[in-house]
């Protein structure tokens, strides 16, 4: 599932293309995605002018003079850019046509992805208005996290991926984050001290930082508005890797369920 790396990358590649540019047509192939696309969202986007794509949590948003356009990527959505549309492939399922003829298309195979229409900025929609600060938000700091773990005993990789504590931060950035910050992910979150905490905020953010950087990662379908992989995945400590020597200390990597999710970690760094 796209991550906020991923949704973030894709985010950075939009706005050149698609920032300014007005919509000529949508065409909606396949309604049924998470929720029904809007019977007459061609309709309310026709004209309209793009006036900035933001990123709230994994959401990115259309802002669309006072409106937004908010698309979701679910599992396996993808949203690119082509100067030129190629023939539609199974799975794509809405064409934004932009004014100087370019295509945005969204193409999701899993179809648990959304785009939706909302009357204003979307800020108290329901999927928006009670969701965490951002990583990388001042507000999200080591005094944050310890006041907001203190009565919460679930285990700490859990509190990581809870939208409500933190936004954007899934499976994978979850388990690298824990990972360099020597904590093991079955802790209660409640019995980590304030300065562990601290070491978890920065390198939580230093890890989404690098996985931008590096286009995110691409584990099955992702890939950015250019149609291009990310290759984070290349540096994953512990993702991805039971089994394998750590990188840092040579244990063999363990992994169990939590969740229902796989979480790996290193007996020995993390502790």
């Amino acid at each position: 599932m796209p991550e906020l790396p991923e949704v973030e990358t894709t985010r950075r590649g939009l706005v050149p293309r698609v920032v300014g540019r007005s919509i000529a047509a949508t065409n909606v192939y396949d309604p049924r995605l998470r929720w029904p696309v809007p019977d007459d969202l061609a309709v309310r986007l026709a004209g309209r002018t793009v006036d900035a794509v933001d990123r709230r949590s994994k959401y990115l948003l259309f802002r669309l003079g006072g409106q937004t356009l908010l698309v979701h990527l679910g599992m396996t959505g993808s949203l690119r850019v082509f100067t030129r549309a190629p023939p539609r492939r199974a799975h794509d399922h809405v064409d934004i046509v932009l004014d100087d003829g370019s295509t945005l298309r969204y193409h999701d195979p899993r179809r648990f992805g959304a785009m939706l229409w909302l009357p204003d900025s979307g800020a108290a929609h329901p999927l928006l208005a009670r969701l965490g600060p951002e990583p990388f938000d001042a507000a999200f700091d080591a005094d944050y996290l310890w006041t907001a773990t203190r009565r919460r005993s679930a285990a700490i990789k859990l509190a990581l991926m809870d939208s409500h504590l933190v936004v954007g931060v899934g499976n994978i950035y979850a388990n690298e984050s824990l990972f360099r910050a020597g904590i093991r992910p079955t802790t209660p979150a409640n019995r980590i001290s304030r300065p562990r905490l601290a070491r978890l905020v920065a390198e939580l953010r230093a890890t989404l930082a690098d996985a931008i950087a590096k286009g995110g990662s691409t584990l099955r379908d992702y890939v950015d508005s250019a149609g291009l992989p990310g290759y984070f995945q290349l540096d994953h400590f512990v993702y991805g890797r039971e089994g394998e020597p750590c990188r840092v200390c040579g244990t063999a990597i363990r992994a169990r369920r939590m969740g229902g999710r796989a979480t790996p970690h290193c007996p020995r760094c993390q502790t």
